[in-house]
């Protein structure tokens, strides 16, 4: 099976320190890939130039055939690529229903219009009921507690059924039914044709849920494999052990 997103050469550089440095890897359609890695190894940074939210020094992106060298989170969520954050993103000012029916517009003019249907209404409703959040459906988003904003956040990034989902950190900060939650849905949404590429430091997690495995040291990749290949892989335990 081809990659739906290659990475090619991304490198940045903060002032002396270089976070991501000459970083390839491919993320292979209709897989649960990880990127794993010690603090500061890169992953997050690689994840928000991948996205657009950083521009790159150096390098480029392929997703779908389509290469970018300054690609931009609107034109990427246009061909189906979308995440979550570290701290999920809502919109504190709209309830739980509105944000999902926001991420519905496909523009900020019909957001702001509040041009939104029936079905876009009968979607989010259905999402809610799927994330367990329907009885969280009239609140505003701000009063949400930390793990319901971040289902909140994962079920918005899901609405358009996008071919590429990218989740940073999903199980932080979120408690054990939360994280079941989040699983079941990365799962059924695979199981429907979905690719996923997930930063995450919950081990039992990763190794349960993803393969491939992705391990990135000082921002560049040190191991691919298997979660059996990566948990036997000496330069992955040094990596870990002297970080």
């Amino acid at each position: 099976m081809s990659n739906l997103l290659d990475v090619a050469n991304l490198t940045k550089r903060f002032g002396g320190v270089t976070a991501v440095d000459d970083c390839s890897f491919g993320v292979e359609e209709h897989s649960i890939t990880a990127l794993i890695g010690p603090n500061g190894s890169g992953k997050t940074t690689a994840f928000n130039m991948i996205t657009g939210y950083l521009p790159a020094d150096s390098g480029h992106i392929v997703f779908g055939g389509a290469k970018m060298s300054r690609p931009r989170p609107a034109q990427l969520a246009r061909l189906g690529l979308c995440r979550t954050f570290q701290q999920a993103r809502v919109f504190n000012q709209l309830s739980t229903r509105e944000n999902l029916v926001a991420a519905s517009q496909p523009s900020w003019r019909q957001l702001f219009g509040a041009r939104s249907t029936a079905a876009d209404r009968e979607q989010a409703d259905e999402l809610l009921a799927d994330f367990n959040l329907s009885d969280q459906a009239d609140k505003l988003a701000r009063e949400l507690s930390y793990g319901q904003r971040k289902l909140l956040e994962f079920a918005a990034a899901l609405v358009g059924s996008p071919r590429l989902i990218l989740l940073d950190e999903p199980s932080a900060g979120v408690n054990p039914v939360m994280i079941e939650t989040m699983e079941r849905h990365v799962r059924s949404r695979h199981a429907a044709g979905a690719t996923f590429l997930i930063v995450e430091h919950d081990m039992n997690l990763v190794m349960r849920l993803c393969d491939p495995i992705i391990v990135l040291d000082q921002g560049s990749p040190i191991a691919t494999g298997t979660p059996s290949e990566i948990q036997m892989n000496s330069a992955v335990l040094d990596a870990y052990l002297g970080a």
